[in-house]
């Protein structure tokens, strides 16, 4: 089963977000790379749940894929920030799922942590001008970052 991790800041939603909520929809990817990791995304898999953009970011705990994709509905949606101008309810190249929590980490693990560790050199989230909000995690990547907790 692939792995993945994906980012959000976390005052749109965070992992603890997520733990009241039980359930979400994730949405708001605008990279066409990004947005095909989603859509190969199988209910059931896990993804490590990455606050961006934030004072601390870093992975904050896992979740689990809850739906199939589907048409992103912030994408016809003009008070979102997300908002695509070009998408309309027939064409819309943007995907949504839903997610669900799993386990918030006790303490964020660091991006200079997860930087640090040999074992993660090729994980796309350390390569400098990576900047994917989605992106596979292979096992032993997987295994190493839980390794860190």
């Amino acid at each position: 089963m692939p792995y993945w991790l994906m980012k959000s800041e976390p005052d749109e939603l965070s992992i603890l977000d997520l733990k009241r909520l039980g359930r979400a929809r994730w949405d708001g990817v605008r990279n066409y790379q990004a947005r095909n990791f989603l859509r190969s995304m199988q209910v059931g898999e896990l993804f490590f749940f990455y606050h961006s953009s934030c004072p601390q970011p870093g992975i904050a705990g896992i979740a689990r894929i809850a739906s199939a994709t589907y048409p992103d509905p912030t994408a016809l949606d003009p008070a979102s920030h997300y908002f695509d101008a070009k998408a309309s309810a027939e064409k819309n190249p943007w995907s949504a799922l839903d997610v669900e929590f799993v386990e918030a980490f006790p303490n964020v693990i660091g991006l200079p942590r997860l930087r640090a560790s040999t074992a993660l050199a090729e994980l796309a989230l350390v390569q400098r001008g990576s900047r994917l909000s989605v992106m596979p995690v292979d096992a032993e990547q997987w295994a190493a970052v839980l390794s860190l907790r």
